[in-house]
């Protein structure tokens, strides 16, 4: 049963105070408090500044003699440290938390935003997927995030590489939020910190974990249930059967919001978990207007269309080459296989990709694949 921080039997008081904020820093870091134990310990007392009080008589009645909550000069280390980083605390109750998050019992005690809060305000649709994405499923992310931009969505995702970083990248000019599996200030993977410093100056950066925090296993799936809450829908585009993708998607049922994914090859283990999705129930999505029609939007605009010049005609592809482009897709397929489909050697097939990848008609991908375009 959820519960929101504005129904608890003992009156809420909301933090307005550097004082409020240090007790709330404080509470959110004691041991063994966790994030539902924290909305508990507030329900129960009303204030972090109460339930601080408590805890060590909490800690006596179950065994522990010797608790202790976090010292008042670690949470006002930390609070410096964030605000020296350009970073503001979101604290539930307080101007800029979003508010969607209030409604799940494991929403985060505190959350430090780098960049432009009034995202948070927005309508949200997490796009997400596989780390060693394909280039036509990085093409499919940034398509999508692109286009959901300019209907109006901020793009949440979790600066990961492959779909991640698509998605965001192509989101910046509409609107873009990082949820961090590390501290504000710790750019995870490395190679997305120009990414990073981006989306601080454009979009937002957020993370519940104290500034200078190195991420751990155990941080992703945090990371994920706060992608999951922030987003109306979830939007995988490639994952594998087991994969943090899958995570965020059941995460995101969990909490009542909608999910959808983008069907592959069911040869690509890319795909699986995507088309896994689709199986169980999730709504199957080709482009932006599938997504505007599951979520019982108004339709995107289309603009004018304006006549092209026309292109001279390509000449006819005949022969070897028009029986290759019959045998390739948009889905990679392996060398190995056309080789044997053609009946030819593999110095012909070269030959005759090389041309054709000239012409943009055959895009080649490491591991040995190809595909149309």
């Amino acid at each position: 049963m959820k519960t929101s921080l504005f129904s608890y039997p003992t009156p809420f008081t909301p933090p307005t105070t550097e004082e409020d904020e240090l007790s709330f820093l404080r509470l959110a870091r004691s041991r063994r408090v966790g994030a539902t134990t924290f909305h508990r310990l507030l329900k129960d007392h009303g204030s972090a500044h109460a339930a601080l009080e408590a805890l060590p008589g909490i800690a006596r009645a179950a065994g522990s003699s010797d608790y202790s909550p976090c010292p008042p000069g670690v949470a006002e280390a930390e609070l410096t440290a964030g605000r020296r980083l350009g970073a503001r605390l979101l604290l539930p109750g307080a101007p800029g938390y979003p508010a969607d998050l209030l409604d799940f019992p494991d929403a985060p005690p505190l959350l430090w935003a780098r960049g432009r809060v009034d995202l948070l305000a927005a309508p949200r649709i997490a796009v997400i997927g596989a780390r060693n994405a394909s280039s036509l499923g990085q093409r499919m992310a940034r398509k999508l995030a692109e286009e959901m931009g300019r209907a109006g969505f901020v793009i949440v995702s979790g600066l990961a590489r492959g779909i991640d970083a698509a998605a965001h990248e192509a989101a910046l000019p509409s609107g873009t939020i990082a949820v961090m599996a590390g501290g504000i200030d710790v750019i995870y993977p490395p190679e997305n910190r120009a990414l990073a410093a981006r989306i601080a100056a454009e979009g937002l950066l957020l993370s519940e974990l104290p500034p200078g925090t190195e991420p751990q296993a155990r941080h992703f799936p945090q990371r994920n249930r706060i992608i999951a809450g922030l987003a109306r829908a979830t939007l995988v585009v490639e994952a594998a059967a087991r994969s943090g993708s899958l995570l965020t998607a059941r995460m995101a049922l969990d909490y009542g919001r909608e999910v959808m994914a983008v069907p592959g090859h069911p040869l690509d283990a890319r795909a699986a978990g995507c088309n896994m999705l689709i199986r169980d129930g999730a709504t199957l999505i080709r482009g932006a207007e599938d997504v505007i029609e599951a979520m019982g939007l108004a339709p995107l605009p289309r603009p004018d269309p304006k006549p092209d010049p026309a292109p001279p005609p390509k000449p006819a592809v005949t022969g070897l080459r028009a029986k290759l482009l019959a045998l390739l897709g948009p889905a990679p397929t392996p060398e190995d296989a056309v080789i044997r489909d053609l009946g030819i050697d593999a110095a012909t097939l070269s030959r005759e990709v090389i041309g054709l990848e000239i012409e943009g008609e055959v895009t080649r991908h490491p591991g040995g694949l190809l595909s149309r375009g």
